[in-house]
């Protein structure tokens, strides 16, 4: 009988052992999943689009973005007010003037619209690039999407090209494609501005949204999201001395 009493006493000994196992590891769980749901919360809330200033540190930067023609204080980063839910629409519902219809974040109906200034506030001539970087893309849905950057009233519609063929996509209008750049491949736009004077302003507009009649956006793309971002970088030009 003495026997059959520690028998007993060792399992319920072994399983409080076991009880409180699992609760230590249910507990480590639970704190690494909250962990990961803080960090992207902060990664996926803190804008879907933004505007940054890389300048060349080495230098006396002369170049300032901001997003408002009161205030021309150059700031580092600029940020569009993301949209929880973005269905799909033709590209005839974006304004005609939507360049001109606000400054800073204008969304529309089913569009992300940013309105913002580049200038140069030094004293020599300078180039400068702006480019778009994807940071991140689900379900495809950069097939369909399309990025519209207007530079002083002239605008350049871009587009993933063609899933099919490889083509610049063109319906339901021609659009350019997004780069492939082998030293970068996030980066899908890359342009760049030269002889940029002193006290010159460039007025710029991006415009994003899902194009409807594009083939490539069916139900698969449904629940989709691309955050991007763009980089605005000053470049220094050579001054021949004499």
């Amino acid at each position: 009988m003495a026997k059959e009493v520690i028998v007993t006493a060792d399992k319920v000994k072994n399983k409080k052992t076991v009880v409180k196992i699992v609760k230590r590891s249910l507990l480590i769980l639970l704190v690494f999943l909250l962990i990961l749901y803080i960090v992207l919360q902060i990664i996926y809330n803190e804008g879907r689009f933004t505007v940054t200033l890389d300048s060349n540190k080495t230098l006396e930067s002369g170049l300032a973005i901001f997003d408002s023609l009161n205030n021309g204080h150059g700031k580092r980063k600029l940020e569009a007010e993301p949209m929880k839910f973005m269905d799909n629409i033709s590209y005839k519902s974006i304004p005609a003037n939507i360049d001109k219809e606000a400054e800073g974040r204008h969304n529309g109906n089913n569009y992300i619209a940013y309105t913002f200034f580049v200038e140069n506030q030094g004293k020599e001539v300078l180039n400068y690039t702006y480019e778009v970087i994807v940071d991140d893309v689900i379900k495809h849905v950069d097939e369909a999407i399309r990025i519209r950057i207007y530079r002083n009233g002239e605008y350049v519609t871009y587009a993933k090209r063609n899933r099919l063929d490889g083509k610049p996509e063109n319906k339901p209008t021609p659009t350019e494609p997004f780069k492939s750049i082998k030293e970068s491949s996030e980066t899908i736009i890359y342009e760049k501005v030269e002889n940029f004077k002193p006290d010159d302003l460039d007025r710029i507009t991006v415009v994003i949204w899902l194009e409807g009649d594009d083939p490539d956006c069916t139900d698969p793309l449904i629940g989709g999201e691309m955050k991007m971002h763009m980089v605005i970088t000053e470049i220094h030009i050579e001054q021949n001395k004499e």
